[in-house]
């Protein structure tokens, strides 16, 4: 299965860190925030894997390289020109993503989820890692039925959207690219069970400010990991 790390924000709200370094290349711990998804994919065995780019995109390009060094091989999807969003940056690429589904992980969250427990195939067009909502989004994302992913009750249990995924090639049928959000594209498909889900209750984080960097680099060096 090939895979697919989104990193072309402009990581605003860890501003003034990127404005010299983009967010994916921020130290967390021993290694870059990147670099921790690189080595749980090449753990996982998926090996190919696609990176968009666009703020100091030269900066992603040559810190990683072709992947080698990690035990993957990555080729870059480039959007200086006008970042597409988390939608249409993976319309974008999937061209380059030749595997169906392939899978998808945000470039700004951590997780310890072995990634070798996400479905290699689907019969859904999406399926989606959820999790425990975290204090900075308590209403959550997504609800849960059964296997089938819905919009968010208040009337029962939300979750996170884990920003860890695996998508059909169909999924984008009928999008005619430039700019849009991935959510929005999904809850249009939340009816008849399209998009599907499952639960991790291990460690996650969402790294969108630099208290939580900070959080995360502290506990990585102590564990040492």
């Amino acid at each position: 299965m090939h895979a697919m790390i989104l990193a072309a924000g402009r990581g605003e709200r860890l501003r003034p860190l990127t404005d010299t370094t983009p967010k994916p290349l921020l130290q967390a711990g021993p290694h870059r925030l990147i670099e921790h998804h690189l080595l749980a994919l090449a753990d996982a065995g998926i090996r190919d894997v696609v990176i968009n780019v666009a703020h100091l995109a030269g900066q992603i390009m040559d810190t990683l390289g072709d992947g080698r060094r990690y035990g993957v091989s990555i080729r870059y999807s480039d959007e200086s020109g006008c970042v597409l969003e988390t939608g249409g940056g993976i319309h974008k690429a999937l061209p380059l993503l030749r595997s169906d589904p392939f899978m998808v992980i945000n470039g700004d969250v951590w997780t310890d989820m072995p990634l070798d427990q996400l479905p290699t195939e689907i019969d859904t067009l999406a399926h989606l890692v959820l999790v425990d909502n975290p204090a900075h989004n308590p209403d959550g994302d997504f609800g849960l039925d059964g296997h089938c992913v819905t919009a968010a009750d208040r009337n029962s249990k939300s979750w996170t959207f884990s920003g860890i995924g695996v998508y059909r090639h169909r999924l984008f049928d009928g999008c005619t690219g430039g700019r849009f959000p991935l959510a929005g594209l999904l809850r249009s498909r939340f009816a008849d069970c399209e998009v599907s889900g499952q639960t991790y209750s291990g460690e996650w984080m969402d790294i969108g400010t630099a208290g939580r960097l900070r959080s995360l680099s502290e506990k990585l060096l102590a564990e040492g990991t």
